[in-house]
């Protein structure tokens, strides 16, 4: 089952290995149980706009909720909101549940829970629902340009 995010993965030489799990789940706590990972090594990545219309990525662990005032503060806007669900196919490519850091339609600036340094590999979105893509978090940050920085609440 050959993704986009595996197709740039391996394009990029960057070692990932996939991890499959049912499709009827989509809650990112429930992914993790699903593969057996503690969920501090598996992120889900989320699309947000500031008052300017510019869109910014965002990957934090499932279990936690990304901090909307501290991405704000990250990006140097006055707010930041998710964006609706329904712009996130047409913006990215992909649908709610299959969101990945890697190969949206355009290059997004992207910032990674800093959590995520302490990690030998993370999971994230294989770019549909039921694939997840285990990599080293640097080389995530290296290939999509991402910052680490405190997100959580």
């Amino acid at each position: 089952m050959k993704t986009n995010v595996v197709r740039l993965l391996e394009q990029a030489k960057i070692s990932h290995s996939l991890h499959e799990y049912g499709p009827t789940i989509t809650n990112g706590v429930e992914v993790a149980k699903a593969l057996g990972e503690d969920v501090s090594c598996v992120f889900k990545t989320l699309v947000c706009v500031n008052e300017n219309k510019q869109h910014y990525v965002f990957c934090v662990p499932v279990a936690d909720e990304l901090d909307l005032k501290k991405a704000a503060k990250a990006t140097s806007s006055k707010w930041i909101a998710m964006i609706l669900q329904k712009e996130l196919l047409p913006l990215t490519g992909y649908i709610h549940g299959g969101c990945s850091p890697i190969g949206m339609k355009k290059k997004f600036p992207t910032y990674i829970d800093q959590s995520a340094q302490s990690k030998n590999t993370i999971f994230v979105s294989g770019g549909k629902i039921g694939l997840q893509v285990q990599v080293n978090p640097l080389d995530l940050a290296a290939y999509t340009n991402a910052i680490f920085i405190d997100l959580k609440k």
